[in-house]
Order: structure tokens, then C-alpha cells, then sequence
């Protein structure tokens, strides 16, 4: 067999001749739900989505706190050496903070997105169970 003297090429997507004979496919999150009324979750998993989301919120406002410590460094000494990297630190320190900022800001709308839809779910279910409550009782 010839070696190639060209680097290996990597072609994305489900190569048939491979050791895998299974082609990839996508992640799912809780138990799968009839289509209907576009929910991809049942109520159960949006509760949960949501709780995740908050906690994860949560979780960054605490390193928030942390990460201000860090902004607010002060220079071991009063030498030139110290002061600057004080001065690098509180600069590090910002940036976190203001990513921490963006990231809490994130998982509190994915959190509310999620409660959103529990919204829609809910009115979903009331008008189904108008119209089923609508239907003739006993058999026709």
C-alpha cells in the first residue's frame, strides 16, 4: 500500500466505509413528546430547564462576587513592579466581570424563555381540555 504524500484531508459528514457504521445524530433532552402546539418538551423538562438555567445564573452571580475581589486588587507594595501589576490585575478582573455580567444576563433570558413556553404549554393544555370538556360525554 502507497503512503500519500499529502496531509490527510478531513471531508465532514458520515463516511460509509468507516469503522462506525452508524451515521451521528443529534442529542435529545428529556422524554420525546408528540409534535403539537410546537413544543419540543413536555412540562416536566421545562420546569427543569428552567431550574438548570436559574442555577446556573445563580452560580455566576457568586463568582461575580468573587470576581470583584479580583477588579479590586491593590499592589503588594509601592514599588513600580507592584502597582502595574495591580493595575493588570483589576484590568483582568473587569473583563471577568463583564463577562460574568453577559453570562448571567444569558441563562436569566433562557430561563425566562423557558418559563414562556411553560405559559404557552399551560394555555395549550386549558384549550385542549375546553374542547374535549366541549365533546358529548358517554358514547355516540
Amino acid at each position: 500500500m502507497a503512503v500519500s504524500d499529502q496531509p490527510p484531508v478531513y471531508t465532514p459528514g458520515f463516511n460509509p466505509g468507516s469503522i462506525c457504521k452508524a451515521p451521528p445524530t443529534g442529542g435529545t433532552y428529556g422524554t420525546p413528546v408528540a409534535e403539537g402546539a410546537g413544543f419540543k418538551y413536555d412540562e416536566a423538562t421545562l420546569h427543569e430547564l428552567v431550574a438548570e438555567w436559574r442555577d446556573l445564573a445563580n452560580e455566576y452571580i457568586d463568582d461575580l462576587d468573587a470576581a470583584g475581589k479580583v477588579a479590586r486588587a491593590m499592589p503588594p507594595g509601592k514599588e513600580y513592579a507592584s502597582g502595574d501589576n495591580a493595575k493588570v490585575t483589576r484590568l483582568s478582573g473587569a473583563a471577568l466581570e463583564e463577562t460574568l455580567r453577559q453570562r448571567i444576563s444569558y441563562c436569566e433570558n433562557m430561563a425566562k424563555k423557558y418559563v414562556t413556553a411553560l405559559g404557552k404549554y399551560a394555555t395549550a393544555e386549558d384549550h385542549a381540555t375546553s374542547v374535549i370538556n366541549q365533546q358529548p360525554k358517554g358514547i355516540a
